[in-house]
């Protein structure tokens, strides 16, 4: 097993990485999560896959236990979702030392994690990340939230879960396109925190995408949880350093609500959001032309959705305005100086770079 620990005082907890982890659910419960009663929050997808094997493992441990179901992708990151949760949670008597364990993808963890952060002023929540972007990176350092129609992640709280759980296994049940989109988050690690990891995923990206590697799989997840770990203890609630977790992420989340969350899964419009911040790094000479072509050669290699055709500047403009991390002096850019480094820049009006890289974009 590996393990990483992320330390926050009172509010610390490990990330365990196991093979087969789900099974043995309730022996790590008990030490860190010990609970009566448990409510389990999952789509249905991932519940037709381990909901029971989940569920049984709980009522087996004398755990009352709830599995609600809600239904697959973005949209159930939604007010009215989220009300459905919380009079579930009332009809079937959730007490205050109840837990709410998120077993899914990124969506339900942000999901799951709200309603536990909201629902009597606070419940303990585990996180059981089911997908790749979800065991490398949103599981990890308490950010939950729901959409509104406006933007992305625009309503939510910081929030830690009481543990985390990941079980590689589950990856082998990911069709392509979750795997490519979750090998996004994996190569940020890589472009913000260590130049010999990106190197390392860029000589294996096709092993470790098709699992060809289990072992090499693990010791990939356990660095982009350490790697979080270690920027969340600095800095919890994004004053500072947290920041650089957002490369990419300013110009993604825009793609991903202009194109109404249904065309680009979040990987997918990181991976374009990333693209756009090498590029302007590139254009502002903070990093080098060969450099450059590095980046854009390992995320060229990305199975993902193109730009649409009816794209346009303004579209991602209007949405970048009304990003969450706006402040009233502008936003804070995450660009690159090196690869494995980063360069945050406050940037007032993001226009001029938006525009000419969808033109480059287009010449592609």
């Amino acid at each position: 097993m590996k393990i990483v620990g992320l330390e926050l005082g009172e509010r610390s907890y490990p990330i365990l990485i196991q093979n087969n982890l789900l099974t043995k659910i309730t022996i790590h419960l008990k030490g860190h999560a010990p609970t009566e009663q448990a409510v389990i929050i999952s789509d249905q997808s991932v519940s037709q896959l381990y909901g029971e094997t989940v569920s049984s493992a709980l009522k087996n441990a004398g755990i009352q236990t709830d599995l609600f179901i809600v239904p697959d992708g973005e949209d159930s990151k939604s007010w009215k979702t989220m009300g459905n949760l919380l009079t579930r949670c009332i009809q079937t008597g959730l007490k205050r030392d109840g837990l709410i364990i998120a077993l899914g993808g990124g969506v339900i963890g942000d999901l799951a994690g709200f309603v536990a952060a909201t629902y009597l002023r606070g419940v303990n929540f585990v996180q059981v990340p089911t997908s790749l972007l979800a065991q490398v990176d949103s599981s990890v350092g308490g950010k939950v939230g729901i959409n509104h129609p406006m933007g992305k992640n625009l309503i939510g709280n910081f929030y830690q879960p009481k543990l985390v759980l990941i079980d590689p296994m589950t990856l082998t049940t990911l069709d392509k396109r979750e795997m490519w989109a979750g090998m996004g988050e994996v190569v940020k690690y890589g472009l913000i925190w260590d130049e010999a990891f990106f190197k390392q995923v860029e000589d294996s990206l096709h092993t470790l995408i098709h699992l060809k590697d289990m072992e090499a799989v693990a010791d990939m997840l356990a660095f982009c949880c350490r790697a979080k770990a270690d920027v969340v203890e600095k800095d919890e609630k994004e004053g500072g350093l947290r920041r650089i977790l957002n490369f990419g992420h300013t110009v993604g989340h825009a793609l991903e609500a202009a194109t109404d969350y249904h065309y680009f899964k979040h990987g997918e419009a990181v991976v374009h959001g990333m693209h756009w911040a090498a590029w302007v790094s590139r254009q502002e000479q903070f990093i080098s032309e060969s450099e450059f072509n590095q980046i854009e050669s390992l995320l060229k290699q990305f199975a993902i959705p193109v730009l649409p055709d009816n794209l346009v500047a303004e579209n991602l403009i209007s949405r970048i305005k009304i990003d969450k991390k706006q402040t009233g002096k502008g936003l804070h850019v995450v660009l690159l100086e090196a690869i494995g480094k980063t360069k945050i820049l406050k940037v007032e009006d993001m226009t001029p770079w938006v525009k000419a890289w969808l033109i480059y974009m287009q010449k592609k």
